[in-house]
């Protein structure tokens, strides 16, 4: 039986190194289910958080390989930023860094992504036409005016 996502162990801290975070994110066709504990200083602990990012709401994703597989991440931007705000973010991106053993991983969950973010997008509805162009009417040239 194979299970609807791919789990991806990750770390990450916050822009000024205070708390760092260690968790799991599950990429799925729905978009990503991160749960995580954040911990202040490496050793106050918050409690196992989730956060979800629906597919709608991921601006673009974007797998970075580092060097030798080392230092590989994984970083996602949100058309809204109340989702980061949940989250330790640089610049409104959130970037999960990846051990060399989950490189692989990494890789696959974020193409697998990218093809559903590219389906998405091909069924959303088209943008929709202003009212005013709905109505407009070229013959207004030959309308007189009253007096």
């Amino acid at each position: 039986m194979q299970q609807g996502f791919t789990s991806v162990p990750f770390k990450t801290e916050s822009a000024h190194g205070l708390s760092q975070v260690n968790g799991i994110a599950k990429f799925s066709s729905a978009g990503i289910v991160l749960e995580f504990e954040s911990k202040l200083f490496g050793v106050i602990g918050g409690g196992v958080k989730e956060v979800r990012l629906p597919l709608a709401d991921i601006l673009d994703i974007k797998f970075r390989k580092g060097v030798f597989k080392l230092w590989a991440k994984i970083e996602v931007r949100m058309r809204t930023f109340a989702k980061l705000a949940e989250l330790p973010n640089t610049d409104g991106k959130l970037t999960l860094k990846l051990t060399r053993d989950d490189f692989e991983r990494g890789k696959t969950a974020v193409e697998q992504l990218h093809r559903d973010l590219t389906g998405h997008e091909a069924e959303l509805p088209p943008p929709q036409t202003p009212v005013s162009q709905l109505f407009q009417d070229d013959t207004e040239d030959e309308t007189k005016q009253l007096n």
